[in-house]
């Protein structure tokens, strides 16, 4: 992995679906930025290892190892304080239907588990469809959209049939089973509501992008725990070093 920090880019957008004080958009920031330091420190520290390790420093290496390891932890700990603070924000009762779920702001490994969770939830209790926010992207690297394909990944996994809403910020997933055939018309929203729009105007209209569920198998380890497997190996290493010596 080019850096240590997951990069901005993987945010699905703007991180707010509503107006929100310049306090919680600083905590959010705040939060993300904490997140990204230990990230680099963590990076320092095990890039550091590894030149002890190649020069038979292994007690050095080992050292450096463990110090990463509590960066790595304490990485984790602030993405996964601002991935819940994000989320009750643009989840908060009021501002999204009860049939809808807002994944602004999360990472992509965020979203997906939090829409996994929210899936199942759902099916257990009986509701039928759910609405699923993901943003158009404006916001990105290149304005591509980064959480979309993943939700849809995720559906096709679960066997659930899904399709673009008018607005191509928004899912449409049946929990039945059933086939999509078009999304329903867009509920009511609470008043003052821009998630999913990125210029926060309703669209003028667009075809309806519709999928079948089918197999598919999982993509390649995040890069997060790409990171984790790399320090894990390196610790793995400077055990055997250590052994040796």
């Amino acid at each position: 992995m080019a850096s240590s920090a997951i990069p901005m880019a993987q945010l699905g957008g703007r991180a707010f679906n509503h107006g929100t004080s310049e306090d919680v958009e600083a905590e959010y920031d705040r939060l993300r930025d904490l997140a990204r330091s230990e990230g680099d420190k963590k990076k320092s520290c095990f890039d550091r290892a590894h030149e002890a390790y190649e020069r038979g420093d292994g007690a050095e290496a080992k050292a450096l190892s463990d110090e990463g390891k509590r960066h790595q932890k304490k990485q984790a700990e602030y993405n996964k304080q601002a991935s819940e603070f994000i989320f009750r924000e643009n989840n908060a009762p009021g501002r999204v239907a009860d049939d809808t779920i807002d994944l602004h702001g999360q990472f992509v490994e965020e979203a997906e588990d939090i829409l996994e969770a929210r899936i199942r939830h759902a099916q257990a209790t009986g509701q039928t469809h759910l609405h699923v926010i993901v943003g158009k992207g404006n916001h990105s690297a290149g304005r591509v959209q980064k959480l979309k394909p993943r939700v849809e990944q995720l559906c096709r996994e679960l066997g659930l049939d899904y399709a673009t809403e008018e607005n191509e910020g928004r899912l449409y997933v049946d929990l039945k089973g059933g086939r999509v055939e078009a999304p329903p018309p867009l509920p009511a929203q609470p008043h003052g509501y821009q998630g999913g729009y990125g210029d926060g105007q309703r669209p003028h209209g667009g075809d309806h992008q519709h999928h079948r569920p089918q197999q598919h198998h999982p993509q390649q380890q995040q890069q997060q725990q790409q990171q984790e497997d790399e320090g894990d190996f390196l610790s793995n290493c400077l055990k055997g070093c250590c052994l040796v010596m």
